[in-house]
């Protein structure tokens, strides 16, 4: 799902012509409307707009290109920035070439415009790159993205910090960690997945961030969007920018959590178009309210489950790929809340990672939740990860799967 140059270049190409074919419309009828519907008014307005609308073109193409059309807000600098530049260009370029010389009449009267026909034309310009403009530009990244879904999963990894052991433990007591192991483990942990058809994808190494291998936390993916997080703990709000350049290095679409809301990838759940959320230690009621508006926009269902006897909702209960639902009721604040929820045997089972539709991935501290999973009819596949556990980390914790 990385997404290419070419791939970049069409969809800046397609929402360049989408908005100014709608904005170059959009104007001339505007004056059309203004002068009682005189037909001779759409020749003679189009005319005047023609030029400075092949800049406009040109100015959203490039912008779209670099990401200016990435965020709502971006959209509408683009749009206003381009739609003032190509305005005042056209008409320039249109007044020189009627026999004017460039003196500084010629350019009161061409800053004159923005208050008149180029005014309507700029603002114009600047709301149609914020909605249809973005809203094709994200299309066409999603269909060419969602082409490729099956042949490119990545899974976003981060190596383990030197300083590792320092991680935060909350839920438990500290024990020591063995950071060579750590290393070990996490080097068969990122096999696993290229084993099953995954592309790894390293996160930018932070070595002062000791939770910073834990790189869930940092964004939590919804179909081509990235919501990048911000952590309760100040000490790990220094993860964020190397992951979401990783999210925007795939092509996805950034959202953000701001400030006062706070919110952990831990502590969400995709299972379908439902998305559970965690509301305890390190996720707020703002967090999820923000959450809610991104998650709802792109057609999911959020759910908020109180998370008070572990790190995580997903330390408590993850899901299978049929959308059952794997908890211990020592973790899970209220079992009878979750439809189709299945205890298993130990605390380390609750949280499994599904490598394809038929294989699990299952910590090696769980036998017994293994053996479970594998009487459902799946493949399981365990692996050792007991350092990372130490620091009340899980299998879904160390990476970030998209696709």
């Amino acid at each position: 799902m990385i997404v290419s140059w070419g791939r970049r270049l069409v969809s800046s190409l397609l929402a360049a012509l989408a908005t100014v074919v709608v904005t170059h419309a959009a104007s001339v009828f505007v004056f059309f409307v203004s002068q009682q519907y005189q037909s001779a008014v759409l020749t003679q307005v189009s005319d005047y707009y023609f030029l400075g609308s092949l800049f406009v073109f040109v100015l959203v193409f490039v912008f779209a290109l670099v990401g200016g059309l990435r965020y709502w807000w971006t959209a509408l600098l683009s749009g206003l920035f381009a739609g003032l530049l190509g305005a005042l260009i056209g008409t320039g370029i249109t007044t020189l070439a009627g026999g004017f010389a460039l003196n500084g009449e010629v350019v009161q009267y061409l800053f004159g415009t923005l208050v008149s026909i180029n005014g309507v034309y700029v603002v114009v310009s600047a709301i149609i790159a914020a909605t249809i403009g973005r809203a094709v530009y994200a299309m066409s990244i999603g269909q060419q993205t969602r082409a490729t879904k099956d042949a490119a999963r990545v899974a976003l990894v981060r190596m383990p910090a030197s300083n590792l052991a320092d991680g935060i433990v909350t839920h438990i007591g500290r024990t020591e960690v063995d950071t060579e192991l750590a290393d070990k483990q996490w080097d068969s942990y990122t096999k696993a997945f290229e084993e099953h058809g995954w592309t790894t994808r390293e996160v930018t190494f932070a070595d002062t961030l000791a939770d910073s291998v834990f790189v869930e936390d940092t964004l939590v993916v919804l179909g081509t969007v990235a919501v990048v997080t911000r952590s309760a703990q100040q000490s790990r709000r220094g993860e964020s920018e190397a992951a979401e350049e990783a999210a925007q290095s795939l092509g996805l679409t950034i959202e953000r959590i701001m400030n006062p809301g706070t919110l952990d990838g831990g502590d969400v759940l995709v299972v379908g178009a439902r998305v559970y959320v965690g509301h305890g230690g390190r996720t707020n009621a703002e967090g999820i309210r923000q959450l809610r508006a991104i998650a709802t926009a792109h057609g999911y269902d959020v759910t908020v489950a109180p998370v008070s006897k572990a790190l995580h909702l997903k330390t408590a209960m993850t899901a299978l790929p049929d959308g059952t639902l794997l908890g211990h009721p020592d973790l899970v604040d209220n079992p009878a809340f979750f439809p189709h929820l299945i205890a298993v045997p130990e605390k380390e089972g609750t949280n499994v990672v599904a490598l394809d539709s038929t294989t699990i991935l299952v910590s090696k501290a769980a036998p017994a939740t293994a053996e479970l999973i594998s009487d459902l009819g799946y493949t399981v596949v365990s692996i050792d990860i007991s350092e990372f556990e130490k620091l009340e980390g899980s299998l879904t914790c160390l990476s970030v799967r998209v696709g």
